[in-house]
């Protein structure tokens, strides 16, 4: 049965730049075939869930101030319009048509570059509890054993306002929050996890919490933690990989 996972995505200039995270995913994605992947994307914000139905889904171009070889990337993935319908029908969510964000095609880029697997995207509510996110991927967790993948795609740590030059050292900060998660994560502590604001150095790692949010719904699809890639980029992005079995 396919894991539940928790990507870290950085910035969108993973998609083109190799280094540690783009090397893994790469590797990684070769190693899975799932027969369709429903993604939960910190950068799909919504107060309801809501789920996307379109058959031919956009690559989506949600920033600035990035090379235009980026602008010009293309992720042409098909969607799974039936898988869609059936994820509303079961989570009460609702249908409509969206393209796929940063948060989705930049690490499904590198892991199924032939872009030939089925795509559904969820909405992340982060209005919900993180009682109902982990109880959301609870849910989704029967659809691993049909073959699909469900990611949580955000960012381990994610302040934008204190990144640094590439190859700069990970400040203790990021390290406190970072090792914290890795321990509660691997020893299967969920009430804490459940908590996680109250971490070390959680707010300064997290000023909002739609970057952490995803890797509570890849938490309830799964159970056992195992952290697959660890690495830093910027100095305060935590390039954290986890899969829950």
């Amino acid at each position: 049965m396919l894991p539940s996972l928790f990507i870290s995505h950085g910035s969108p200039m993973l998609a083109l730049t190799p280094g540690p995270a783009h090397d893994f995913l790469r590797e990684f994605g070769a190693t899975l075939s799932p027969k369709a992947i429903v993604v939960v994307s910190a950068h799909w914000a919504s107060e309801r869930l809501l789920v996307s139905t379109s058959e031919r889904p956009e690559t989506i171009h949600d920033f600035g101030g990035f090379p235009r070889a980026l602008f010009e990337c293309q992720y042409p993935a098909p969607g799974d319009p039936e898988l869609a319908l059936k994820l509303a029908r079961k989570l009460n969510a609702v249908p409509l048509e969206r393209g796929l964000d940063h948060g989705a095609w930049v690490p499904l880029s590198l892991m199924f570059p032939a872009a030939d697997v089925p795509v559904v995207s969820l909405s992340l509510p982060v209005t919900w509890s993180n009682q109902d996110l982990v109880e959301l991927g609870a849910t989704l967790a029967e659809l691993r054993s049909e073959g699909v993948l469900v990611i949580g795609s955000g960012s381990l740590t994610h302040n934008l306002a204190e990144m640094q030059a590439q190859g700069t050292p990970m400040p203790a900060w990021v390290g406190e929050f970072s090792d914290w998660i890795f321990d509660k994560l691997t020893s299967g502590e969920r009430d804490a996890l459940l908590a996680w604001e109250t971490a070390p150095q959680a707010r300064r790692n997290h000023p909002t919490p739609e970057h952490f949010q995803p890797l509570l719904v890849a938490l309830g699809a799964g159970d056992e933690a195992s952290r697959l890639h660890h690495s830093v980029e910027h100095g305060v992005l935590t390039m954290d990989l986890y899969a829950f079995a």
